[in-house]
């Protein structure tokens, strides 16, 4: 069964900025870009959303509010994307609805078992939609023994990895990772890095009242510490091998503002925001560099790479190598994930795995989500 056709892909990252909503069509290994649509988040639910998953003390209460709430704002994006692009509902395949991750707690030195909760009611998307909604994809790479993250790499080397080109794909929202293509055509290799640009953002918002340094307008102002940047790095992320992956448990401004106590120092806000900065293309260049140093080529997308001094800092950092956006690929630097996640929906849906194991670490390849059907008169009712 092909299900080829019309998939709605749908993103909220660790930057909680907005909802980002691609259509594209597959038909085979073939996959095209459509449209796309940015919903903004309402503020009181932005708000709400970073206390969950920073680890603020909540109550069930709280997270099922959220939990629906933010499924209403997803399946609101749909209906907006639709409309514009002037694509009737029933034209549609699925949706794959990443949801918004409130806690990452992958399994780390094979002890314990680790977890990964992403909310957005799949139920409320498809009975608003009537769409066939797709969700939930990385607690069956968890159940595997994956760390449940990265999941775009697979996307990347379908629709990004070039015989004879050693290439990398790299992601730069509010985490980062890479995508590691081989010129030969083996399988993919992935893992987080580290930051993106959570930090940078948080930082800016509790210092500027602005959502995010635009630009690095601010960070070009500012000049790195490099005692603050030695302690940042020393974080015990940075040092594990792959498969790895993190979240704001990991990095948050409560993190940041301890490290910089301890230092004891008088560090301008503006010299912590160069510092932020270089932190994120430091350890981006590092995982790159020490996993893929034969790569020639880096493709970057993601809101970081909107950031001309994170990519200036970043193209500086990797030397020779060409460093450019997915958009001479095909698709925009704002759209990969969601597209990905339209794609991890068909995968589904055709009982294909969406997992690599030689990035997730789990013990086999699995077909990843839950899904949920739309109203029988849709494309994927009828299939």
């Amino acid at each position: 069964m092909s299900r080829a056709g019309l998939y709605v892909g749908l993103m909220s990252g660790t930057s909680l900025d907005s909802i980002d909503a691609a259509l594209i069509r597959i038909d085979g290994s073939s996959v095209s870009f459509i449209d796309s649509h940015t919903k903004p988040l309402a503020s009181g639910l932005r708000q709400q959303l970073l206390a969950l998953a920073e680890g603020y003390s909540t109550t069930l209460e709280e997270l099922g509010e959220a939990d629906r709430e933010i499924a209403v704002h997803f399946a609101e994006a749909v209906q907006e994307l639709l409309t514009r692009a002037a694509i009737p509902t029933e034209d549609v395949v699925a949706i794959g609805s990443h949801g918004q991750t409130v806690r990452h707690r992958p399994c780390r030195g094979g002890s314990g078992r680790g977890f990964t909760l992403q909310i957005g009611d799949p139920n409320t998307i498809a009975e608003m939609t009537g769409i066939c909604t797709v969700a939930d994809f990385r607690r069956r790479d968890v159940a595997a023994g994956g760390q449940g993250a990265p999941l775009v790499p697979a996307f990347h080397q379908a629709v990004f990895a070039k015989r004879g080109v050693d290439r990398v794909v790299a992601n730069i929202g509010g985490m980062a990772n890479v995508s590691l293509l081989p010129a030969n055509g083996s399988i993919a290799r992935g893992f987080d890095t580290g930051p993106g640009n959570a930090l940078m953002d948080a930082w800016t918002a509790t210092h500027s009242g602005m959502p995010y340094d635009e630009d690095g307008l601010w960070a070009r102002s500012g000049g790195a510490n490099n005692t603050l940047l030695t302690e940042l790095l020393r974080h015990p992320f940075l040092h594990l091998a792959p498969p790895k992956s993190t979240g704001r448990e990991d990095f948050n401004i409560e993190w940041l503002g301890k490290v910089i106590k301890d230092l004891a120092q008088d560090i301008s806000p503006r010299d912590v925001q160069a510092t932020l900065l270089d932190f994120t293309a430091q350890t981006l260049a590092a995982g790159i560099i020490g996993s893929m140093p034969e790569c020639t080529d880096v493709f970057l997308c993601g809101g970081g790479a909107k950031n001309s001094a994170l990519v200036e800092r970043l193209s500086a950092l990797l030397g020779d190598r060409r460093v450019d956006t997915t958009a001479p690929l095909g698709v925009h630097p704002d759209w990969v994930e969601a597209c990905a996640f339209a794609w991890l929906a068909h995968q589904a849906l055709t009982r294909r795995p969406g997992n690599l194991p030689s990035v997730t670490g789990a013990a086999k390849p699995v077909v990843l989500g839950g899904i949920y059907p739309g109203n029988q008169n849709h494309a994927e009712g009828s299939a």
